[in-house]
């Protein structure tokens, strides 16, 4: 079944607040890992999101989590957690690149990035091939 015929009947089987109650919580901060080379999602790539402590400068680790099939990784942070600072994605691409049988060049990609409002919805995609990777702030 097509994944918008189930879009459709999904209000006929359950109602919208227990829909989105059984989906959880909306992270402000979301991230999509493709692999640009094979045209495929970046699946199973394990990921940790730090945030930098600002008297320190050392990194805090809040969350680790693994892309899905779809190459994201829902629920990173709550909006409660989610605070004006500046924030790191690091991604274990080796890995990755490794269980699908290939060689990488990077073994990690790092990812830093501001919030200044902590109100937005922050989107940080990954897209990489063995030898090269570039990211942007998506909506």
């Amino acid at each position: 079944m097509s994944a918008q015929r189930l879009q459709q009947l999904k209000g006929h089987i359950l109602s919208e607040h227990e829909v989105t109650s059984m989906a959880g919580p909306v992270s402000p901060l979301s991230t999509h890992v493709l692999n640009i080379a094979l045209g495929v999602p970046g699946s199973n790539v394990s990921l940790g999101l730090y945030r930098q402590d600002t008297s320190s400068e050392f990194w805090s680790l809040i969350t680790t989590g693994t892309t899905n099939a779809d190459g994201r990784c829902p629920g990173l942070i709550t909006k409660e957690m989610f605070t004006s600072g500046v924030y790191k994605l690091r991604f274990e691409t080796q890995q990755y690149w490794e269980s699908i049988g290939e060689t990488p060049f990077y073994p990690y990609v790092e990812i830093v990035f501001t919030v200044r409002d902590p109100g937005q919805k922050y989107h940080i995609p990954l897209l990489m091939s063995r030898f090269s990777y570039s990211t942007y702030r998506g909506s």
